[in-house]
């Protein structure tokens, strides 16, 4: 990082005047008629040199009064140029990333010392200089342009890469997280059987985070690998609904069984055609996946075509019950196939305090280990 260079006070000029003719600061302020005080306090730099005292120097000292006019001006102004930077330095981190809800996350320490924070930052993203590009492989589940990552996205995205980084598992085994499967599929029927989930992934080696989204951030999962055998999948619970949350999880359990996000990822220096396509083919399957799971297709299909169009909530319920699932999850799907979403949301129960117990979670006001 490249430091201006130093800019010398007028004081230090005339420290320098006074010891070339030998004289105290006693006897400058006796020649001009100026209190100790005044030429003391130039010289360690705590008084300014006004248009009166500079006439009296030039005249004691033979320099011209545009001389320490001109040491007093350049002196103030590099001052002020040091301020700027720091606020475009400032401003640079601000427009980037959320610099505010990280700090008040205790991700990073808030300090008046622009260095100290952007030295916080490049620690927190690993990048070497506070203006670097970022690069994040991973598949998720969020709402804005599938190639595109914003500041907000970036900061959770490294928040629950560092808290995966600190969890023990099992080494990644495939066809555990196969055989897993059902065994999540048996917790639908109520939001509380959320809680289990930690420990089943934990089991087949996935490292499981929750991180508390920020306001607007648009993102409700990700997976990626930590290398190209450690899995880890990241919820954000931005909607906190019991369809959502295993919508969710679902699908980014099809990224892990797929191999997505290790070897792209979204690289915000890269904006192509191909790689959109690719995101949106693997997001697709991850979608089909995850609609299969919470409501098998040819399940809801029979039930819609038998039903429709007088739906009611009992016979939704009826149905929820015999293929052992939530109704909330069950309304979660018809809503998409009737484009209706005010349709049964009450149903659609909360489950962040389920799903965070027991889970490695920060957010909320807190941070889960157990």
């Amino acid at each position: 990082m490249s430091k201006a260079a130093e800019v010398f006070s007028p004081g230090d000029f005339l420290a320098e005047e006074l010891e070339a003719r030998g004289w105290t600061q006693i006897e400058l302020a006796e020649i001009i008629g100026r209190p100790t005080t005044l030429v003391s306090g130039i010289v360690r730099g705590k008084k300014q040199i006004t248009p009166d005292t500079a006439i009296q120097l030039g005249n004691a000292l033979g320099t011209g009064a545009e001389l320490w006019m001109n040491l007093e001006s350049q002196y103030q102004l590099s001052k002020v140029k040091e301020v700027s930077d720091c606020v475009v330095r400032k401003a640079r981190l601000y427009d980037r990333f959320p610099v505010r809800e990280m700090i008040k996350r205790g991700w990073i320490e808030e300090t008046k010392s622009i260095d100290i924070l952007e030295q916080q930052f490049m620690k927190f993203f690993n990048i070497k200089h506070p203006n670097e590009k970022l690069e994040f492989c991973h598949s998720a589940k969020k709402t804005n342009p599938l190639n595109e990552l914003t500041g907000q996205q970036l900061a959770w995205l490294f928040r629950v890469k560092k808290l995966a980084s600190t969890q023990i598992t099992k080494n990644y085994d495939e066809s555990a997280l196969r055989s897993a499967i059902p065994k999540l599929n048996a917790l639908l029927s109520a939001p509380e059987e959320s809680r289990h989930v930690s420990k089943i992934l934990l089991e087949c080696g996935v490292k499981y985070v929750i991180v508390e989204p920020f306001p607007g951030s648009k993102i409700d999962g990700a997976c990626f690998w930590l290398d190209e055998t450690q899995p880890v999948i990241g919820l954000s619970l931005r909607l906190d609904r019991i369809d959502n949350f295993w919508f969710v999880l679902r699908h980014e359990i099809e990224h892990i069984l797929q191999g997505h996000g290790k070897s792209y990822g979204f690289k915000l220096d890269i904006d192509t055609a191909g790689l959109e396509t690719i995101i949106e083919e693997e997001e697709e399957v991850a979608n089909l996946a995850a609609a299969e799971f919470c409501v098998p297709k040819a399940e809801l299909d029979s039930f819609y075509n038998r039903v429709f169009p007088l739906f009611s909530e009992q016979k939704v319920k009826l149905f929820s019950q015999r293929i052992g699932v939530h109704i909330g999850i069950v309304v979660g799907q018809l809503q998409r196939r009737l484009n209706r979403f005010d349709f049964l949301r009450t149903h659609q129960v909360k489950i962040r305090s389920y799903a965070t117990s027991g889970s490695l979670t920060d957010g909320w006001g807190f941070i889960e280990t157990n």
